[in-house]
């Protein structure tokens, strides 16, 4: 039985402007191509949990243009994000037609499994580890489920099977997939991450991780590895003997999100550089503190953080640390002057990097639930626009038209060649010792 994975990728505005500003856009395009050159971890996944008897195959789809034949395969299961699961229900219909049954998991599957299962065969909710035997035995008999749900059960990290990553065209992709935990203790009102999928915070061991990153290196001579987490560095301890094991391996370049709690510990920042980590991805969310206000619905922990974070960004980059800032903009205490201020925030911390996106509603989060209650998102169901860079509700304190053309604009500052070029000399300036890091102005911290 020939199973073939098909991932669903790559990052596209539904919006024409932005879509015919692409190259003008450059923050845009090259995150695109970021995501588009690397694979779903996912489907890999489930590839090492498939017993030897089936045939396995891995396919990346960017556009439905690309496919004028189909794979040859006797089940198709497929892994998308929300803004192209459109696409792969147009996709699966085809298989269908073809006599191929079609199995969908992943989050939008899991918080909308009715819509789902409307398109394809079989719909895996939650995490994909705990029912993907069952749907391989299942569809060898052809007796697929309309649903499979694990449960209360939680899969167990120390179990994780080993990535089929040999499936992949080494020439393909320029990031590989490394997950060294699952989870977040925070619940930030529009984060629709593994918080879906998953309760609570989970590591998994390091001689896996290491097992893992051997195995990436037998393809890739000198692999750049992106650990697929949404918080890498929570249990410190955990983080500490993973950083001690990876530098011990040597030659290794890594980029990781975390939160800006990493600042405080000067012993794991040491570790991570000696390690091999060459950026950070934190969520500052906002410039200014007001919009942060209960974005993190737990403890209001953005918030509260929010008047160390410049001299958070100094502490880490003075490791030689790059820190990748995100910004979402339109959050409901936001105005229009917020996208000066960012411009702002950007250059008086000297961030090495930034991303911004506009804040987006993805189904299943709070925030969409929020926004469905008070009337306004602009089309309930427009997935497409679940690209963080569309405009799909009405923003409190701005217009759709002003929080549009603030992105483009903010987009031309601050991913001009100009712009990127000067903070990259300033970063590599104060990694080289030659620069102090600028010490940030508390008032306007």
């Amino acid at each position: 039985m020939h199973v073939a994975l098909i991932a669903m990728s790559g990052v596209r505005a539904a919006n024409p402007e932005l879509t015919r500003l692409g190259l003008t856009l450059p923050g845009f395009v090259e995150r695109s191509r970021v995501i588009a050159s690397m694979p779903t971890l996912s489907l890999l996944t489930l590839a090492g949990m498939t017993p030897d008897r089936f045939e396995v195959s891995y396919h990346e789809v960017r556009d439905l243009t690309e496919i004028a034949d189909l794979p040859a395969c006797d089940l198709a299961a497929f892994a998308t994000q929300t803004a192209q699961v459109k696409d792969a229900y147009a996709l699966a219909a085809r298989f269908r037609a073809a006599g191929v049954p079609t199995v969908l998991g992943g989050l939008h599957a899991t918080v909308l499994p009715d819509e789902a299962e409307r398109h394809v065969d079989a719909v895996v909710v939650g995490e994909g580890e705990l029912s993907w035997p069952r749907v391989l035995e299942d569809a060898e008999r052809g007796r697929l489920q309309r649903r499979y749900t694990p449960g209360p059960k939680e899969f167990d990290l120390r179990n994780s099977p080993m990535p089929r990553f040999e499936l992949l065209d080494p020439e393909r992709y320029n990031r590989i997939p490394i997950q060294t935990t699952r989870g977040c203790p925070w619940r930030c009102e529009f984060c629709a991450s593994s918080i879906l999928l998953v309760r609570g915070y989970r590591m998994k061991p390091v001689d896996r991780v290491l097992a893992e990153l051997r195995a990436v290196r037998r393809i890739w001579r000198r692999p750049f590895i992106e650990f697929a987490d949404d918080n890498t560095f929570v249990n410190k301890r955990h983080a500490k003997a993973l950083m001690r094991a990876l530098a011990d391996e040597g030659g290794v370049r890594w980029f990781t999100e975390t939160d800006v709690s990493v600042a405080d510990d000067e012993e794991l920042l040491a570790l991570m550089r000696e390690a091999g980590c060459a950026q950070v991805l934190i969520g500052f969310e906002s410039p200014t503190a007001a919009p942060l206000a209960d974005v993190e619905l737990r403890r209001d922990w953005k918030r509260r953080r929010f008047d160390g974070y410049k001299r958070a960004i100094a502490h880490i980059q003075s490791h030689g640390i790059s820190v990748n800032g995100c910004f979402v903009l339109g959050l409901d205490g936001a105005t229009a002057a917020d996208f000066a201020a960012v411009r702002d925030f950007v250059e008086e911390s000297e961030l090495q990097e930034v991303q911004i996106t506009v804040q987006t509603a993805f189904p299943g989060t709070p925030l969409y639930a929020r926004l469905a209650r008070d009337g306004r998102l602009l089309d309930a169901t427009a997935w497409e626009k679940c690209t963080l860079f569309d405009v799909n509700f009405r923003p409190a304190r701005m217009s759709v038209e002003e929080l549009e053309q603030g992105l483009i604009e903010l987009s031309r500052d601050l991913y001009s060649a100009e712009a990127k070029a000067r903070r990259k000399q300033l970063f590599r300036e104060t990694r080289r010792g030659s620069r102090p890091p600028r010490k940030p102005d508390v008032r306007a911290a």
